[in-house]
């Protein structure tokens, strides 16, 4: 019986080894398959965050050389005043730009999603703003907005309407900016909720019908839940693009905008400090700053999608 059990222990022992071997070989292939891709990853990717981090603690010093500081950038930050500026305005940007933004796009995709004519033209119409430049739609926008020769102001003023400067204004220059970046951003967050229009089955509808439920009653209880996975990834999207807003404040503002303090948000003014100042020891905290409240952000809402989020 020992001998049994041991010769059963050795078959056992020498097929595992073969299984491994065979699993090694099969995964070798795969890693070896996806390392390029894994290299490109840490290289451009994670290996930045990390240099990032490590110049966080540092101090810019002369040659391009950086000086360990500890914690004194993060004490630097904490007095910052023109970053808390640059953070509320951020925030006010999202709450404005995010929530609009999303309506507009659901409306627009609801429209396209039901049978009307030219469906494809103005698919196509709503998503040239994606694949336009943002340098262009910042110039047609400044031009529009102008307080002097605008076109807005020139179309109020045939009302007797005295027009401000849309983007020199304080009043006025942040959700002049937020109103664009709502515009530009309507085409691709419709493609994703029309794609996820299109894959309700239209069973559960005609179900709804025989039950006598109305249209309300079907959008709240049928479009809406089946919609929320393509809803909330726009959300994040939409909500990270908020937070990293850069290139329409960059553009469509200047260091001499009386609006400048403003409209500064996060991003912009980690890249004064980066490359106007060439602190980018301390435009290393703005950043490492910014991702900790896009992943606190973000981290909040994986947290509470499974309340409203159904994955069918």
């Amino acid at each position: 019986m020992e001998r049994e059990v041991k010769g059963s222990t050795k078959v056992l022992g020498i097929t595992k080894k073969k299984k491994f071997r065979k699993n090694i070989s099969k995964y070798a292939w795969a890693y070896f398959m996806i390392a390029p891709t894994m290299i490109g990853l840490f290289i451009l990717n994670i290996w930045p965050i990390i240099q990032t981090i490590y110049l966080s603690f540092c101090s810019s010093g002369d040659f391009g050389k950086f000086i360990w500081t500890g914690a004194a950038n993060y004490a630097r930050m904490a007095a910052d005043i023109t970053l808390r500026q640059a953070t509320i305005n951020t925030f006010l940007f999202t709450i404005f730009s995010v929530p609009f933004g999303i309506c507009l796009s659901l409306l627009a995709a609801q429209l396209l999603n039901s049978n009307i004519r030219g469906k494809t033209i103005y698919r196509t119409i709503y998503f040239l703003p994606c694949v336009s430049a943002p340098a262009a739609i910042a110039m047609v926008w400044r031009w529009l907005y102008n307080g002097d020769f605008g076109l807005i102001n020139h179309i109020l003023s045939v009302f007797g309407i005295d027009g401000p400067g849309w983007n020199t204004d304080p009043r006025f220059a942040l959700m002049s900016i937020a109103v664009v970046a709502i515009w530009s951003s309507i085409g691709y967050n419709m493609i994703i909720l029309l794609a996820g229009l299109q894959t309700i089955p239209k069973v559960y509808y005609d179900a709804a019908d025989i039950d006598g439920a109305g249209p309300f009653r079907k959008y709240f209880s049928i479009t809406l839940p089946l919609l929320s996975p393509a809803l909330f990834f726009v959300i994040i999207l939409s909500i990270m693009r908020a937070l990293r807003q850069f290139d329409l404040v960059y553009m469509m503002t200047s260091e001499q905008n009386p609006a400048i303090i403003q409209t500064r948000t996060v991003v912009h003014y980690f890249f004064k400090q980066a490359f106007d100042l060439f602190n980018q020891a301390y435009a290393s905290v703005v950043i490492v700053f910014l991702l900790v409240i896009i992943m606190i952000v973000t981290l909040f809402q994986f947290m509470i999608q499974k309340k409203w989020v159904h994955y069918s």
